[in-house]
């Protein structure tokens, strides 16, 4: 795939592959509980979410993906849920985010 550089498409996937781990195993977040975002990612919105509760799950997942940087990806996301989780996460963020996430790691691979 090959993007322009003036592209707002192209920026994004660019600011989202700078944050990714370098392994999905880096992904060392909490399974269980209750876990409060900080300010810097969870701007808006509910800012302590339960993992027990699936809609509360995706939408921390979905969130650290989006507004995340590299160490909050590894301290909030877990690898097992995030492989679990992605069916229907890759549907719920945005096309850069996917993209930049299934070009670096094999297991995200519809």
């Amino acid at each position: 795939m090959h993007d322009d550089p003036s592209s707002i498409a192209s920026l994004l996937r660019a600011r989202y592959r700078r944050r990714l781990p370098s392994s999905l195993d880096e992904l060392t977040g909490p399974e269980h509980g209750m876990v409060a975002l900080p300010l810097h990612i969870a701007w808006s919105g509910l800012r302590t979410l339960d993992l027990g509760r699936p809609r509360q799950r995706m939408s921390l997942y979905r969130t650290v993906l989006a507004e995340g940087m590299l160490e909050d990806l590894c301290r909030f996301l877990n690898r097992d849920i995030l492989l679990e989780l992605w069916p229907v996460l890759h549907k719920l963020i945005s096309r850069a985010i996917k993209d930049v996430w299934e070009e670096a790691f094999l297991e995200l691979r519809p």
